[in-house]
This record gives structure tokens, sequence and C-alpha cells, in this order.
């Protein structure tokens, strides 16, 4: 389906593709050049791998679940927070559909959790000696500020996810396990609403 203004979806999927590459790029770039390993950032040989990768496709389904509640919890005080933004990048083709599901979304995950879970929780942690859980608060409000785009609900509703998502990368210790819960959580909430028309929690 359409996006909900005059650009095309796939100009703004390639554009928020471009930006979150490229802000990633320049995070591993500073890591690399100020020596921080990636194990701080939960990227380490240990932290990566089927198991991993297995309980970050669980985890993802349970927030996903959790979201889809959320949303209903939201549209039930008449504002769906994501609706606009998803409306917006929704694909009107095959081909837009392979480019949020195989690059966009993978972007903003990795990008995200390398910032918000891995820096801000992991590397921050390991360098200062700081309290992860104390450092999960501070990431989760600075990660709900950046989706004030969604308002005050979506706000609230992103700072939750935050801290739920950073609170699975204290216990797993691992980066990949987050990125991909994020993953899913954006890809099966785009699938469900935008591609099947469905309504939160996921009823036709």
């Amino acid at each position: 389906m359409a996006g909900g203004n005059g650009n095309s979806p796939v100009v703004l999927l390639v554009n928020v593709a471009f930006s979150q590459g490229l802000f990633a790029v320049l995070l591993v770039a500073a890591a690399w050049y100020t020596g921080i390993p990636a194990s701080a950032f939960g990227a380490g040989p240990e932290a990566v791998g089927p198991g991993a990768l297995a309980v970050g496709l669980g985890f993802g389904v349970v927030l996903s679940a959790g979201n889809g509640l959320a949303g209903a919890a939201a549209s039930t005080l008449g504002h769906d927070p994501s609706e606009d933004l998803r409306t917006m990048l929704a694909p009107d083709s095959l081909a837009g559909w392979a480019l949020l599901l195989g690059v966009v979304l993978p972007l903003i995950a990795g990008f995200e959790e390398l910032l918000f879970r891995g820096a801000l929780v992991g590397v921050l942690s390991a360098g200062f000696g700081w309290s992860p859980w104390l450092l999960a608060v501070v990431s989760s409000v600075a990660f709900a500020l950046g989706h004030g785009a969604q308002g005050s609900v979506g706000v609230a509703v992103t700072g939750l996810l935050g801290f739920v998502l950073a609170a699975g990368y204290i216990i797993t210790g691992s980066l990949l396990v987050v990125v991909v819960a994020h993953y899913l959580v954006n890809a099966v909430e785009f699938v469900a609403y935008e591609g099947l028309d469905l309504e939160p929690p996921f009823a036709s």
C-alpha cells in the first residue's frame, strides 16, 4: 500500500537505510579508533552464534506479542503511536517490502541496539564500572526521547520496550540477541498492520 505522503516509500526507505547505515559506520569507526573491543559491546565471539540467534528469535516473539498488546491499549485511547510512521514507510511493491525487511529494518535494529544497548550500557559499564541496570534506565530514556515523533504515548511505549531490551542485553550479554529481537518487533508490526491490514493486537 502507498505511503502516507507525497514521497515515494522507496525513496524514504533508501533515505532511512542510508542515514542509519552511515551512523552505524561512524559508531563502529569511533570504537575501532579508540580501541574499544567488540566484547565491550556484547559482540565478542562468545556472544554470537546459533545459540544467541535462537534466544533472540524467542525474545523477539515475546516482545512482538507485548508490543501488539501495547498497540491495542494505545488504540483504545484513540491513538496508535506508530501508525503515522508505519503508513509513511509502508512499501507499495514487492521490491519495497524486500528493501524494508531485508535492508532497512536490519539496519535500524543494528544501529539502535549498537548505540543504546551496546555503547550506552555495555561499553560504559565495562569502561567505568557503572551499574548496567542504572545505565539501562538512562539508555531507555534516551531511546524513548529519540522516538519523540511518535508522541507522548509512543515515547512511553518505546521507553518500556527499550528497558526490556536492555534487560535482555544485560542478562544474556549478547548484542546479537537484542538486535534480532528488535528486528522482529519492527518486522512483525509492519507485516501485521501494513502488509496484512490487521488491527492491534494482530486481530482481523
